[in-house]
C-alpha cells in the first residue's frame, strides 16, 4: 500500500484552523454497510497454522523512563502533513501533550522490501532504531508468527476502547496483543478520465491495445495476484492454490512479455500516474483520492466487479525497539476519534477508530459521504480479503511472482 498526503487549500486552512482535531473514516459505518464491512473484516478471524519462530527472543530493556523519544517508521506520506509548515500537525500535537520526541520517518516503500532491510536485525532481536512500524496484515502476520514483535501492555493504550469491534480481534493477532490497525484500505482499478475515457470494469480491461506501456501493476505479490486471481473467477478467501495461481501468473508475464505493463513498483506508482507516463493500472485508494485533490481530479478509482481487496496496515513494536512504552503513548494518542479524524481527512483511507464520523462532520462534511473513506453497500460487496497461504506457500508464491516481475 503507498500513500500521497496533499490536501486542498480549504481542507489544509480548516484543519489549520481546528488545530489538532482528527476522525476516523471507518467509525462512520452503520446499518447493513457496516455490517457488511465486519463480515469482511471478521474473515481474518480465524486462527492462523503459520509456524512460530525458531528461537524465542527477548524484548529489549524500556529505556522509556529516561528517554523521551519515540521513533516511527511508515509509509510515504501517511500521516498529515502542512505544506506551508513543512510539519505533521497531529505529530506536533502528540509531542507538546505528551513531553515526547516523536521522530518520524517514511521508510516504507512497501512491505517486502522493509522486510528485506530489516529482516536479519529483527530475527536477531536487535534494535532496527524504530520503535514502530507499520505493515500491511499478511506482513504483521509473518512477523507475528516469527516472533519479532513485542507484546502491547493495553493499560498503556485506554484508547483501544475505540477500536472498531471489528478489528479488536483479528486472525493473526488473537486479542490484539502484538498488533494495532493504523489505516485500512482497497486495492483497485484506476485510470486517468481524461486520457482513457472508456475506463475499467476489470482487471482484464487493461489488456486494450490503447493502454499499452502505459499499465502501472504493485509489486506486493499480495495484491497484484489476488487480484488477478479474482479476475478470473477464483474465489480467493476460498480453497484454490498452485494450479490457480500459476494461471493468473501466467497473465501477469505475458503482458510484462508483450509490453502492455510499463512497470510493476511500489509507493512511486503515483508518480507514473502524475507524469502521465502510466494512465491506468492497480492502485491503493486513498492514493487516488488525495491525487485528485492535488492534481485536479484526472483519475477514477473502481473496485472491479469481479472483486478488489479490502486490507489494513498495522502498529507493531520490534523485539529489539528501546521505548516501548513511548510507542504505546503514541498508540494511544492516534485513537482518540478527533485525532483520527485529522488524519482521515488528509490521508483518505478506512479509518480504524469508533466515533470520528462526528469529528469528520466539523472538518469536512463532504468526506462523510466519500464512498472511499466511508464505504457504501456497493464498495463493501466487491470488496474481499484473501484465505490465509501456508509459510511454504507464502514463500513459494513469493518466488514465482519475484522471477516473474524481475526482481
Amino acid at each position: 500500500m503507498t500513500r500521497q498526503r496533499a490536501i486542498n487549500d480549504q481542507r489544509q486552512r480548516l484543519l489549520r484552523g481546528i488545530g489538532s482535531a482528527q476522525a476516523s473514516r471507518r467509525s462512520v459505518l452503520a446499518g447493513s454497510a457496516g455490517l457488511a464491512l465486519a463480515g469482511l473484516l471478521s474473515a481474518c478471524g480465524t486462527k492462523s497454522t503459520g509456524t512460530a519462530a525458531s528461537a524465542a527472543l527477548s524484548p529489549a530493556k524500556d529505556l522509556s523512563d529516561s528517554e523521551k523519544i519515540v521513533n516511527w517508521a511508515n509509509w510515504t506520506l501517511y500521516l498529515d502533513y502542512d505544506d506551508e509548515t513543512r510539519k505533521y500537525p497531529t505529530l506536533q500535537r502528540f509531542m507538546k501533550e505528551s513531553g515526547l520526541e516523536a521522530n518520524y520517518v517514511e521508510d516504507i516503500d512497501s512491505n517486502d522490501s522493509y522486510y528485506g532491510k530489516v529482516q536479519s536485525q529483527l530475527s536477531a532481536g536487535q534494535d532496527i532504531g524504530q520503535d514502530l512500524m507499520v505493515l500491511t496484515d499478511w506482513m504483521a502476520e509473518r512477523i507475528i508468527r516469527q516472533g519479532y514483535v513485542q507484546d502491547l501492555n493495553h493499560a498503556n493504550i485506554p484508547n483501544i476502547k475505540n477500536l472498531l469491534p471489528q478489528l479488536q480481534d483479528v486472525r493473526f493477532d488473537p486479542g490484539r496483543k502484538k498488533s494495532l490497525t493504523w489505516q485500512s484500505g482497497y486495492t483497485g482499478l484506476v485510470w486517468n478520465k481524461d486520457v482513457f475515457p472508456k475506463g475499467l470494469e476489470n482487471v482484464e480491461d487493461l489488456w486494450d491495445p490503447a493502454l499499452k506501456g502505459r499499465i502501472t501493476m504493485l509489486d506486493e505479490m499480495r495484491d497484484t495476484m489476488p487480484m488477478l486471481l479474482l479476475d478470473q473467477g477464483v474465489d480467493i478467501a476460498g480453497n484454490w492454490g498452485q494450479d490457480e495461481y500459476s494461471s493468473a501468473l501466467e497473465v501477469l508475464e505475458k503482458n510484462i512479455g508483450n509490453g502492455m505493463i510499463r512497470q510493476v513498483k511500489g509507493n512511486s506508482y503515483k508518480q507514473d500516474l502524475i507524469s502521465g507516463d502510466a494512465i491506468a493500472g492497480l492502485a491503493y485508494s486513498g492514493d487516488i483520492t488525495q491525487l485528485n485533490f492535488e492534481e485536479g481530479n484526472k483519475w477514477e478509482f473502481a473496485l472491479p466487479e469481479r472483486g478488489g481487496l479490502l486490507w489494513s496496515d498495522n502498529f507493531m513494536v520490534p523485539m529489539g525497539a528501546t521505548h516501548k512504552t513511548n510507542a504505546e503513548k503514541l498508540m494511544d494518542f492516534y485513537y482518540q476519534p478527533d485525532v483520527a479524524a485529522e488524519v482521515a481527512a488528509y490521508v483518505n483511507y478506512l479509518c480504524p477508530v469508533d466515533g470520528a464520523q462526528e469529528q469528520m462532520e466539523k472538518i469536512d462534511p463532504e468526506l462523510v459521504s466519500d464512498p472511499l473513506i466511508f464505504p457504501t453497500q456497493d464498495f463493501l460487496k466487491r470488496a474481499t480479503t484473501e484465505r490465509e497461504l501456508s509459510v511454504e506457500e507464502e514463500t513459494d508464491f513469493q518466488n514465482q511472482f519475484q522471477e516473474v516481475i524481475g526482481v
